[in-house]
């Protein structure tokens, strides 16, 4: 994949995401998902980050999203949800295959003969188990079968923004979270 427009298949993803962001993006990503009004929600990244590996294939861009996700780490869900892969069998075994279903979307990225093919190791963000709910929302919103990011999922969504976060590769300073009071 190239850093060019075609890979992004607009300019204006890459102005979008890193407004989202607040940052420039680095290395090559492309729109994996979006939300209703067309912005990006989830960027896939290239595990080859200048010769570097990347583990995180799937980033959440979007702010309500990374929000909303927030809020769950921080009342304990990556606790929670800990506690509930060490006590409960199928769930462990289904995260396990998230894990591989991550991994190998992510080694599919690099032709055989790359010199980072077979060193990333890792599932979800590059770990195994419960680290980032974020990231497991991300492999989720892209179609991952992945039962801890099906579930949050399930707790974010939907994404139900009336108006832009960003416009024009700027942040929307009117934009807040759906409800949210006005200040």
């Amino acid at each position: 994949m190239s850093e060019t427009a075609e890979a992004w298949g607009l300019p204006q993803d890459r102005e979008a995401a890193e407004a989202q962001m607040g940052r420039p993006l680095q290395g090559r990503s492309r729109v994996a998902s979006r939300c209703h009004l067309k912005l990006p929600v989830v960027l896939e990244v290239h595990p080859d980050w200048d010769g570097r590996p990347f583990p995180t294939l799937y980033y959440l861009t979007c702010p309500l999203a990374r929000i909303r996700v927030s809020r769950l780490e921080a009342a304990g869900g990556v606790r929670e949800w800990t506690a509930r892969v060490a006590e409960e069998p199928a769930l462990a075994k289904s995260l396990a295959e998230a894990h591989d279903d991550y991994a190998a979307r992510r080694e599919s990225l690099l032709e055989p003969e790359h010199p980072l093919h077979g060193l990333l190791s890792g599932g979800v963000g590059g770990g195994r188990g419960v680290k980032c709910l974020h990231a497991h929302y991300a492999h989720a919103r892209v179609g991952g079968a992945n039962p801890i990011g099906e579930a949050v999922l399930s707790g974010v969504e939907p994404l139900d923004c009336r108006g832009p976060c960003v416009a024009d590769g700027a942040s929307v300073a009117a934009w807040r979270e759906p409800g949210a009071p006005r200040s």
